[in-house]
C-alpha cells in the first residue's frame, strides 16, 4: 500500500501595501529551505511588488531590485553576499527561450530563484518547485498561498 502524502496548506493575508514587508518577512521563515518559489498570479496582482519586499527582505539593496520583464533574468546579492535570481517570463512563448539563458544553471546552484510567469515554462520547473499563488480580493487585499 503507498504511503499518502500530506500536504500543508499555507496562507497570508496582505491587507494593504503598508502590511507587504510583514508578509514578506513571514512568508520567508515559512518557506524554510525551498530555494525555487513560482509566483502564479494574474497580471497586476502584486507578483513583482510582493517579490521586491522579499528581497528586503533578504537585504537586497532596493535600487537594485526591478522587474526583469525584458532581460528575463536579474541577479542581486542577499545582505549575507549570496546570489539570488529573479526571472520573469511573461514575454517568453518557447521553453527554448529559458533555456538559452541557461536556466538550468540558475536553478541548479543552489540559490534562491524566485519565477515569475512560471506557466510559460512550466515544463522546466524541477519537482521542487513551490508553487505560491497570489490571489487579488475585491476588498484589495491580496492571498499569498502554498501547498508543502
Amino acid at each position: 500500500m503507498a504511503e499518502t502524502e500530506i500536504k500543508m496548506r499555507h496562507e497570508i493575508t496582505i491587507k494593504d501595501l503598508s502590511d507587504i514587508d510583514r508578509a514578506a518577512g513571514e512568508f520567508r521563515e515559512a518557506i524554510g529551505d525551498n530555494r525555487i518559489i513560482a509566483f502564479y498570479a494574474p497580471m497586476g496582482a502584486g507578483k513583482t511588488t510582493f517579490t521586491t519586499a522579499l528581497c528586503r527582505r533578504l537585504g537586497v539593496r532596493e535600487d537594485a531590485v526591478s522587474s526583469p520583464t525584458f532581460a528575463i533574468v536579474n541577479e542581486y546579492r542577499t545582505g549575507d553576499g549570496e546570489p539570488m535570481y529573479h526571472f520573469d517570463f511573461y514575454r517568453v512563448s518557447k521553453v527554448s527561450e529559458a533555456l538559452d539563458i541557461g536556466f538550468y544553471d540558475y536553478i541548479d546552484s543552489g540559490s534562491l530563484c524566485v519565477i515569475e510567469w512560471p506557466e510559460n515554462i512550466e515544463e522546466l520547473l524541477p519537482e521542487e518547485t513551490l508553487k505560491v499563488s497570489i490571489t487579488a480580493n475585491p476588498d484589495g487585499s491580496r492571498l499569498v498561498s502554498w501547498e508543502d
